[in-house]
């Protein structure tokens, strides 16, 4: 099939396709051969991903950022796709490659012992990868309980919240996350209270964001609960969370968080958002199977929240999420995730996601007809970033030239809607990504930009 013949199907099919494996112009990939063993039961997580090279000593974030070298080796335990340049890695992370063979490997030991490992073994299994994971996340055993996603998390917290009464007022704005605005929006039908949404300023700069919040609190004295999205999947910004969350506290108002973007990219623990509740993806930046997120409630919050459908009262924070029978091996293989996490460092992931984002978007602002969705401080950025050709803000505009990238030049990122400045074309980064790569994106932006 020609070019002009796969460009004609998604633009008839209106929806991705599946495309040839050598697209016109695309960067040529080297197949990588796994080196790393295959899974072995009993090994320990420190063992199974010692094949990840781990971060040198005594080399600062910026400095390894730069060192393509170690990023070379890094990359090759990922098994990616030759099809196209992944620039599309917000949707979720995939695992590296010790961390898949464990999942593999652990789903045939489930599939084989079936119910009698479920009832017999995977309960405590279940609790020893729950306290990897409070570890990891910088909190108490008795603060968290694990989920299917950032989602399902969030539902439950911002539907169980319960310290509303009719009249009260809930906030949201224009860069969370779908299925969040629309929870927050359900609010006022479960819990009768008004549903306040409002729209960061484009461009946006740290004390413009902060006060944008800080007007609508003064605004809404009856103002009881809002949504803060700490790393926003439309535009990337990054939100002055912590901030915020302390004005907020001040008035009396909580915060629920949503950090399904931010945990695992961004060099920080849940405590330092200062927020007594957070939904926590760990299938995107930490690299787990995906299904796996978790519940965050500060002590002494929980009865905050409504035990889920029915689940005995108390200060459980397991009694706020039921997810019914689980994935047991995507929860098994977590704390290998979470050990190959912490080999490369998330300082180092930020400081080398940070120079991929920065390459390309320092490159752009140079092009005439582009606009970017970005900023240039770093308080307020992270891997992910967005941009429009000027005057186009359509979804219908956006989703052709997302396509026009992948079909034309080989570059696959997403499109994404729900701004209040229009619709954009989003591009993330990935620990295997390399500048040549993005060097790629760099030149089809040119291209486009020139034939608008």
């Amino acid at each position: 099939m020609s070019v002009d013949q796969q460009r004609r199907h998604w633009l008839c099919a209106g929806a991705l396709m599946p495309l040839a494996p050598a697209l016109a112009g695309a960067a040529p990939v080297t197949p990588v051969t796994p080196a790393a063993p295959a899974f072995e039961a009993g090994a320990s997580a420190a063992q199974l991903a010692a094949a990840v090279p781990r971060a040198p000593a005594g080399v600062t974030p910026a400095a390894l950022a730069a060192d393509q070298g170690y990023w070379s080796e890094v990359a090759a335990q990922y098994d990616v796709t030759e099809r196209v340049v992944q620039l599309e890695n917000g949707y979720w992370g995939a695992m590296a490659r010790p961390v898949l063979q464990a999942y593999q490997g652990l789903t045939a030991k489930v599939n084989h012992d079936n119910a009698w490992y479920a009832r017999k073994d995977f309960p405590a299994e279940f609790e020893a990868v729950r306290a990897s994971a409070a570890a990891a996340l910088g909190v108490g055993l008795d603060e968290i309980v694990l989920t299917r996603g950032a989602t399902e998390a969030l539902q439950a917290l911002i539907g169980g919240y319960n310290r509303l009464a009719p009249g009260d007022t809930v906030l949201c704005a224009d860069v969370d996350y779908d299925a969040m605005i629309a929870a927050m929006r359900w609010l006022k039908q479960r819990r009768g209270v008004e549903v306040v949404s409002i729209n960061l300023p484009e461009p946006f700069s740290y004390e413009g964001v902060i006060d944008c919040y800080a007007k609508a609190m003064a605004r809404h004295p009856r103002l009881k609960m809002m949504l803060l999205t700490h790393v926003n999947h439309r535009n990337g910004m990054q939100l002055p969370v912590a901030e915020i969350s302390r004005m907020a506290r001040q008035r009396g108002v909580d915060v629920i968080v949503d950090t399904a973007h931010g945990f695992g990219q961004l060099d920080m623990r849940i405590p330092d958002l200062q927020a007594d509740f957070a939904g926590i993806n760990l299938h995107k930046w930490i690299g787990a199977p995906v299904g796996v997120g978790a519940v965050y409630i500060k002590r002494g919050r929980v009865r905050d929240i409504d035990p889920y459908m029915g689940e005995q009262d108390g200060d459980d924070v397991r009694t706020r999420v039921h997810t019914g029978t689980a994935n047991f091996a995507a929860f098994l293989a977590l704390p290998l995730a979470f050990e190959v996490h912490q080999r490369i460092g998330v300082a180092n992931k930020q400081a080398r996601l940070q120079r991929l984002r920065n390459r390309w978007v320092d490159a752009a602002r140079g092009i005439a007809g582009i606009e970017l969705l970005a900023s240039a401080d770093p308080r307020l950025s992270s891997a992910i970033a967005a941009f429009r050709l000027k005057g186009q803000a359509t979804a219908a505009q956006n989703q052709a030239l997302m396509k026009r990238l992948v079909v034309e030049h080989g570059v696959f990122t997403i499109h994404r809607e729900g701004l209040a400045s229009g619709a954009c074309v989003r591009v993330t980064p990935s620990l295997f990504t390399s500048e040549a790569q993005v060097d790629r994106l760099v030149a089809a932006l040119h291209k486009v930009a020139k034939q608008g």
